[in-house]
């Protein structure tokens, strides 16, 4: 029947279509995941309805509003990446940390040997948990940032350079009340106390706690704009929480802190 002769070639689906598909699954699930619960949402949200003006206003003739608009669309490519720079540079760091060679533990442990780099991680952290076990009794408010890469353009500048031997002593030392240095963050990469009392970014997020404060948003602040963890001790509660890719998770024990902490570093 004529009437019934539909073209039923979406149905031939080949191998090359099927993987075509996935990736853009997968890549649609990365940028979700990269910008939920952040600023970026309202971002995208204001570009969406640029575009939805934009159509209005071509479909209504308006020329002069079409001419501004088609003007601001010229340089959205630009656009995108200045507003989106920490969205892109954590999907980058993203990509890279979930290559195959670095999540398949198996070959890492065929290479290197897991059990040694696992006890070997475990003694790095045992000072920072001890540390945190201290200072969470006492109620003193600690932050404390791990990154696997020490930037010295993006700290140097604005903390007090140290370089020391990672202890649970040095850290209460340093979040001491009457420490110069207990305002601002500790910096801790490749097994050393890099720099303290650094002043961070705070986070443009307004859907966070009214009880957040300055440590909490600079904490979470730097894990949107880099691949680093924050540690945080609240000097109310003296309750811990751990900031990664600008998520919060609140009142951690010192069992999953350990974890936390061993698997990211």
């Amino acid at each position: 029947m004529k009437g019934l002769d539909f073209d039923f070639d979406f149905l031939h689906l080949t191998i090359t279509d099927s993987v075509d598909i996935i990736l853009v699954a997968l890549l649609i699930y990365y940028i979700y995941n990269l910008i939920k619960n952040t600023i970026a949402v309202n971002l995208f949200l204001g570009m969406v309805i640029i575009l939805v003006i934009n159509w209005l206003v071509d479909l209504l003739q308006m020329k002069l509003l079409s001419s501004i608009i088609d003007s601001f669309m010229s340089v959205g490519i630009i656009a995108l990446i200045v507003i989106f720079q920490p969205e892109i540079r954590r999907f980058l760091l993203l990509i890279g940390k979930n290559t195959f060679l670095q999540q398949n533990k198996a070959w890492w442990g065929y290479l290197f040997g897991s059990k040694n780099i696992e006890r070997d991680n475990l003694i790095r952290i045992k000072p920072i948990i001890d540390a945190c076990k201290s200072m969470k009794k006492s109620r003193t408010g600690a932050l404390m940032v791990f990154v696997k890469f020490y930037d010295d353009q993006l700290f140097a500048n604005s903390c007090e350079v140290m370089d020391a031997k990672i202890s649970k002593r040095l850290l209460e030392s340093i979040f001491q009340k009457y420490s110069p240095l207990h305002d601002g963050a500790v910096v801790i990469a490749e097994n050393k106390i890099r720099s303290a009392s650094c002043i961070l970014p705070l986070t443009d997020n307004d859907k966070l706690p009214p009880q957040f404060g300055l440590r909490h948003r600079a904490g979470i602040g730097i894990s949107e704009t880099t691949d680093a963890v924050a540690v945080i001790i609240s000097e109310e509660t003296g309750e811990i929480a751990y900031a990664k890719q600008g998520r919060v998770r609140m009142n951690v024990s010192f069992g999953e802190l350990e974890k936390l902490l061993n698997k990211d570093f």
